[in-house]
């Protein structure tokens, strides 16, 4: 009874989180949400920008959506640098889900291509850009995290991973 209790608690807590972040994210002003996202993706993307795979976005851009904290931007990449806006003429491919569906990713806990087949990530555009990115998400190096960050990322996308199941209810009897 107290681990379905508690199991009910971390479900109910995993899937209203979003609901008490969606103030916050509208308050913050939008030049430190950028400040935030670039350290994160420049981190994250370094490899990468060195090898000069991100070419493919030259020019195009990636609106990121996150639809239930009311949270969207635009990327690409120039002179060797990720651009985020926060807004955009147009965008060349949308990549758009809920929060708990971005966190699965970055905890490599889901991969996009089962997301997008169960309609929990929606991707719209330029197919090819699409897959692309998703390929690049895929390959993302976490060495250039400290292993406490890489750890705790692991361990937060666990946690609502198992958050997402919907505990059982066991039926009393008397």
């Amino acid at each position: 009874m107290f681990t379905s209790a508690i199991a009910n608690i971390h479900h109910q807590l995993v899937i209203n989180a979003p609901k008490a972040l969606l103030y916050p994210a509208a308050i913050v002003p939008f030049f430190v949400q950028k400040k935030v996202l670039s350290e994160l993706l420049q981190r994250l993307l370094s490899e990468a920008i060195e090898d000069d795979d991100l070419d493919f976005l030259q020019d195009k851009w990636l609106k990121i959506e996150v639809t239930d904290i009311k949270f969207s931007c635009y990327v690409s990449f120039a002179d060797q640098k990720l651009v985020i806006k926060q807004q955009c003429e147009k965008s060349d491919v949308t990549f758009s889900g809920a929060l708990n569906e971005f966190i699965l990713i970055a905890g490599r806990k889901e991969d996009p291509d089962t997301l997008f087949f169960q309609r929990r990530l929606v991707i719209e555009g330029d197919t090819e850009l699409g897959l692309e990115i998703k390929n690049l998400l895929d390959n993302i190096d976490f060495d250039n995290f400290s292993p406490r960050i890489e750890k705790a990322l692991n361990n937060f996308a666990t946690f609502v991973q198992r958050g997402l199941i919907k505990p059982q209810q066991k039926e009393i009897t008397a």
